[in-house]
């Protein structure tokens, strides 16, 4: 059996946690991470817990069908934690749990960016749209 020296082995642990390779387990997060559905919400769980109809309201244009499943791929990468409630009809609620609640700083730093930086970046759209109108299209 060969042996590995211990540069080979940080060589292939980088490869192996580099998120900008597809194969590369972060990659998977990132791209879940990057959801919409998902960043609305995480934060709409910010404050404690939410029963599916509250996060219906509170998360406005989510379907029925894509609430319950993005709760599902939170509650399976362990970001929410189901809880149903014996009662008639069932209690169910949503809640973030410690990982879910690690993720809010990050959510919070982003949205804060584009609320500071929505007038540039609107302005850098505009200016791209006009450079790409006027060039001759077809050549």
């Amino acid at each position: 059996m060969a042996t590995m020296s211990a540069g080979r082995k940080r060589e292939i642990s980088r490869r192996e946690y580099n998120a900008n390779l597809a194969g590369c387990p972060g990659h998977e997060v990132l791209v879940a991470l990057s959801d919409k559905w998902l960043t609305l919400i995480v934060s709409a769980l910010a404050d404690g817990a939410l029963r599916h109809s509250e996060l219906a309201r509170v998360v406005a244009g989510a379907s029925q069908k894509m609430l319950t499943q993005t709760l599902r791929k939170l509650e399976r990468d362990g970001l929410v934690v189901r809880t149903v409630t014996a009662a008639v009809p069932p209690r169910v609620d949503y809640e973030l749990t410690a990982l879910g609640h690690s993720l809010l700083p990050v959510q919070r730093a982003i949205k804060t960016w584009a609320e500071t930086h929505i007038d540039a970046v609107h302005q850098a759209r505009t200016r791209y749209d006009a450079d790409r109108s006027s060039v001759p299209q077809g050549g």
